[in-house]
């Protein structure tokens, strides 16, 4: 059973989403502020936090930037009506795994539930990885580079780990976005590019490894 704490202050619709999340065998906590999720957070440690945005007093994305302080790994998805690309981009810097924007299907929502959980599971049993001259810890999402650590964000060590598993091929985009969101839309295929961004940067100690883009269909990482 998949623990989730659920954060929204519109009390009729987090009544909706609980009943419809217990209905699908998921186990809900539920909080009606940021605060009170916090504390919950601490507390009952879930697998997974659904969390609004706008919320009176702390919103989700202050929420999810202290929860990143102290836990690099519990998948956070944001469910808001704010749907400017700059809003989800910064969704998932401040820490955010995925970003649904109301209104949803819940069965929509479930699937994104059940594929980040379960990303974290396998994310767990993995050991290091070594990747040219870094080293990359899969469950910690951690890399290290001599004796420098950086510490990723819960996709970006995701996304690593695949393009090294399609190291010297192509990794399809379509293939990366059907791992990490349940659609394909336009906000997510430039988020990604963000995160290629971010790893070439991350990377860019080791001149041997290289990600490049094969324009239109995906990435190649050569180490």
């Amino acid at each position: 059973m998949i623990d989730v704490l659920l954060v929204e202050d519109e009390v009729k619709l987090a009544h909706v989403l609980m009943v419809s999340l217990e209905t699908k065998a998921f186990c809900v906590t539920y909080a009606a502020t940021a605060t009170e999720a916090l504390e919950s957070f601490n507390q009952t440690k879930p697998d997974i936090v659904v969390m609004d945005v706008m919320m009176p007093g702390m919103d989700g994305f202050t929420l999810a930037a202290k929860i990143r302080e102290t836990d690099a790994s519990t998948p956070m998805i944001f469910i808001t009506s704010r749907t400017a690309t700059e809003d989800v981009l910064h969704g998932f810097k401040v820490g955010g795994n995925d970003y649904v924007k109301k209104p949803f299907i819940i069965d929509e929502l479930v699937a994104r539930i059940t594929s980040l959980v379960g990303l974290k599971k396998r994310i767990n049993t993995m050991g290091h990885i070594h990747i040219g001259r870094y080293t990359l810890n899969p469950e910690r999402q951690v890399l290290r580079y001599e004796h420098e650590a950086l510490q990723l964000s819960y996709r970006q060590s995701v996304l690593l780990k695949m393009l090294y598993e399609h190291r010297n091929t192509v990794l399809l985009r379509d293939e990366i976005l059907k791992e990490f969101w349940s659609s394909g839309q336009a906000t997510t295929g430039r988020s990604l590019d963000v995160f290629v961004c971010r790893l070439r940067k991350h990377l860019s100690k080791d001149p041997n490894i290289q990600i490049t883009t094969v324009r239109g269909i995906g990435y190649k990482m050569m180490v």
